[in-house]
């Protein structure tokens, strides 16, 4: 039976009697999103289809009815999932299945995970998983910010303890107007890729990529897109009003009040002494000494456990920390709040690395190592978009060491995929184009120390090492962590911040960019949300510092190298006609190959014709480069060419010049002197140098070489007498 394309059946009404289905849809950004329950996935807590224009994402969150017994933290797992088969694709590979997260499904993930994480009550720590698949991708509308939405939406209906909901939005800016929700495509237009979300009464995370804006042009996107995101959260709140479970009963948490005052008398006078110390190591060192003297203190006391020390103990430092902060403006290590650490920069500490830096601001230090590679060691990234290739890559490690501790290696975890994608797009904005340098260019930062914004220190780091490589970028970059103290209507806004101050703050405020603007933001509030003014204040304090952070970097490198390392790769650019890219390659690669083989040098053709040829050996990439001018070249009326005599005739010599073009030098163009005998001028094999004089309509080219000086390869045709015997200057 023939079947007929591209009808596709309604839902067939009658059948969906069997589901108690909510649906709640608005038009936004110019595009319908639907939010949809009670119809797959009624086993989670919660289970939300949200769908805009036609990227549908399944969101469930399932909670755990109790907690582990002594669970020291919350325990919330946020997994984005993409199914090839959303956007109409059958996976690579063997198996042909999805295989572990990809680096947009790890960052998506993240994304998720750092505004929502924030609204559950302090204290509850039941093992919590929020899963969201893509279902449909329209190649339109990325499925992040849907997938923010439904797993949001999921939450709020479930029943679980959530102080929500909250809604995200993208925010582009294309020529000076901020949009909502550009589609994909758009975002190739846009200086600007925002990421915000927020709850109705403040923001909780940002993320995004500009192309050097202004603090007031991001702080307008930022307030732009929270405005604009209300409608999805009363969209939410309307949905949960008519289908949400009945809340948790939580249980009461238990009144330690006495033993807190019993640790507090233990254990404050040492503390804020140990916090009185700017080494790190020994800060840590006294810390931990503290800690174990009230340990041991409690450890035969069976109704206290070592987990409710612990949390007393935590208590304890924050109260000290931040009090002194907000109180004295004092900070642990004895710094004002604007001030920024000690920075030194250097640069070609690698002797055989194409360009490497050390950054050190403080007790955080990167070591940034630049390679350059051709367009062979270009990434291949199979999206649900399509397959593309990425020329610039950044790689971010964080050993335990750095940290001075022993731990796991060798595995890629989601904050340092995260940090290292922060960093690329802190620094893609500078980046030369294709056209300009046309190398594959991987930067890899080591974090050798870290006491602080590791992520930030590895932007500074990869745009020195970007620029002792000898990379053309823009200009340099700097990134610098903001950090938050807030208690009611008091708050502290501390420039460059510890990580004991990250630990212990309210806010995580990443701001990277050049002396003329802003390139990357990244915050995440660990409170329920800051204020325009807080945000405001927080840029106003980065940018000083960010130009303080240049002026350091300067006195290494202030702008990239003129010569590139011996050890990186010369890359020599040149395009062909696209019908000779065949003839070049040759059937089954054959030609490329052999031109490879001989020379040693690297070949990629594109499909527009530009051909790369890469070798750290001048010779082999000229060498190269004459074998391939030799097969695409065509002969010019009035040229001059190096040549081989291939073939000797009585009436004059076949001559083979640019690759295998032949042509007749016939006897009397052999010589200025009347000659007898080909032989007696040339042989086979001898090199010559000839002028094309003419190309008939078969493609038949008649060559001199009378008229060319076999010596210099001059054209001496004006000096020559004229066959009648008399010179043309006469």
């Amino acid at each position: 039976m023939a079947r007929t394309i591209g009808m596709r059946a309604a839902r067939p009404l009658e059948g969906l009697k069997m589901f108690n289905i909510t649906r709640k849809e608005i038009m936004w950004g110019g595009r319908k999103l639907v939010l949809e329950s009670g119809h797959i996935a009624r086993q989670a807590d919660g289970a939300v289809v949200a769908t805009y224009g036609e990227t549908s994402v399944l969101c469930t969150a399932v909670a755990a009815k109790k907690a582990k017994a002594d669970q020291g933290f919350f325990p919330l797992t946020v997994n984005y999932q993409e199914k090839t088969y959303a956007a109409g694709k059958i996976p690579g590979g063997f198996f042909k299945r999805e295989g572990r997260p990809s680096e947009k499904e790890t960052l998506t993930s993240r994304l998720i995970d750092r505004p929502i994480r924030p609204l559950f009550p302090e204290g509850f720590r039941n093992e919590t998983q929020v899963i969201t698949t893509v279902l449909s991708h329209d190649l339109e509308n990325d499925p992040d910010i849907v997938a923010l939405i439904g797993a949001s939406a999921a939450l709020t209906i479930s029943g679980i303890p959530f102080f929500g909901p909250i809604a995200g939005a993208r925010v582009g800016y294309i020529d000076g107007n901020y949009v909502l929700n550009p589609a994909q495509e758009s975002l190739t237009d846009s200086q600007l890729n925002l990421v915000v979300a927020g709850t109705g009464e403040a923001v909780l995370m940002v993320e995004s990529e500009a192309s050097e804006l202004s603090e007031e042009v991001m702080l307008g996107a930022v307030t732009f897109g929270h405005r604009e995101m209300q409608p999805v959260i009363d969209m939410i709140i309307a949905m949960a009003e008519e289908c949400a479970k009945d809340p948790w009963v939580l249980e009461e948490k238990e009144d330690h009040a006495d033993l807190m005052k019993k640790i507090n008398d233990m254990a404050e006078a040492d503390l804020r002494s140990a916090y009185q110390l700017t080494v790190k190591q020994d800060r840590v060192a006294k810390l931990s000494e503290v800690k174990a003297k009230i340990q041991a203190a409690f450890a035969g006391d069976e109704e206290v456990s070592e987990q409710l020390v612990g949390d007393c103990l935590k208590s304890l430092e924050k109260n000290i920390v931040r009090g002194s902060i907000l109180k004295t403006g004092g900070r642990i290590d004895g710094r004002a709040l604007d001030t920024v650490r000690p920075i030194l920069g250097e640069v070609g500490i690698l002797p055989r690395s194409h360009g490497s830096a050390l950054f050190t601001r403080g007790e955080t230090q990167a070591l940034a190592v630049t390679t350059l590679g051709t367009g062979e060691d270009e990434q291949f990234i199979d999206a649900l978009e399509g397959t593309y290739r990425e020329n610039f890559m950044l790689h971010y490690n964080f050993p335990p060491f750095s940290v001075g501790e022993a731990g796991r290696v060798g595995f890629t975890g989601r904050r340092e995929i995260g940090h290292g994608k922060l960093a690329w797009r802190a620094l893609k904005a500078i980046m030369p184009g294709k056209e300009d340098f046309p190398y594959t260019i991987r930067i890899v930062s080591e974090i050798t120390e870290s006491n602080g914004s590791s992520s930030m220190a590895t932007v500074c780091g990869a745009a020195l090492s970007m620029m002792d490589a000898g990379v053309p970028i823009a200009r340099p970059v700097s990134g610098i962590a903001m950090g938050l103290i807030k208690e009611g209507e008091d708050f502290a806004v501390l420039s460059d911040i510890l990580g004991d101050e990250d630990h212990l703050g309210d806010m995580d405020f990443k701001v990277a960019g050049t002396d003329k603007g802003i390139t990357a933001l990244q915050m995440d509030i660990k409170i329920t949300g800051i204020t325009e003014e807080i945000m405001q204040k927080a840029l106003e304090q980065a940018n000083a510092g960010r130009m303080h952070i240049l002026g350091e970097m300067a006195k290494a490198l202030s702008s990239a190298r003129e010569e590139m390392s011996e050890h990186a790769p010369k890359i020599k650019s040149f395009i062909i006609a696209k019908d000779k890219i065949r003839e070049v390659i040759g059937t089954g690669g054959k030609i490329i190959r052999e031109i490879v083989e001989t020379t040693g040098a690297k070949v990629n053709i594109d499909d527009d014709g530009t051909v790369k040829i890469a070798s750290s050996d001048a010779e082999a990439i000229d060498a190269a480069y004459q074998w391939i001018y030799g097969i695409v070249a065509e002969p010019e009326v009035g040229m001059i060419y190096d040549g081989k005599v291939v073939k000797v005739m009585d009436f004059g010599a076949f001559v083979n010049f640019i690759g295998s073009r032949d042509g007749l030098v016939h006897i009397s163009e052999l010589a200025a002197e009347r000659v007898e005998k080909v032989g007696d001028i040339v042989n086979e094999g001898d090199s010559v140098k000839v002028k094309v004089l003419g190309i008939d309509d078969r493609g038949k080219i008649r060559l001199s070489m009378r008229v060319v000086d076999q010596k210099t390869g001059e054209d001496i045709e004006d000096t020559l007498p004229s066959k009648g015997g008399r010179s043309k200057s006469a």
